[in-house]
C-alpha cells in the first residue's frame, strides 16, 4: 500500500460503517429522507476519498513519470487522466 492512502484506509472504514447504518436504517424502515440524507453523506465521503487518491496519484505517479527520461511514460500517465475526466462527464 502506498504511505500517502492510509487516512483514505480510515475514511473508507467509516464510510463502511455508514454503509451498514444505511443497511439498517432501511431494515428498520426508517424515513426516505433520513436515508436519503445518510447516502448523500456517503457519496460526499466518496468522492473526498476520490479526491485524495486522485490528488496523491497526480503529485506522485504522475509527477515521476513526468521528472523521468521516458516521454512515453509520461504520456501515458497523461492519458490515464483523461481518460479518467472523460468517465467523470
Amino acid at each position: 500500500m502506498h504511505p500517502s492512502h492510509e487516512n483514505q484506509i480510515v475514511r473508507l472504514k467509516k464510510v463502511e460503517g455508514q454503509v451498514r447504518g444505511i443497511q439498517t436504517m432501511i431494515a428498520e424502515r426508517r424515513y426516505c429522507m433520513d436515508l436519503l440524507s445518510q447516502i448523500r453523506a456517503v457519496t460526499g465521503a466518496m468522492r473526498k476519498i476520490e479526491s485524495g487518491i486522485l490528488e496523491n496519484h497526480l503529485k506522485h505517479c504522475v509527477n515521476d513519470a513526468i521528472s523521468s527520461k521516458s516521454s512515453e511514460d509520461a504520456s501515458v500517465k497523461i492519458k490515464e487522466i483523461i481518460r479518467l475526466f472523460e468517465k467523470m462527464n
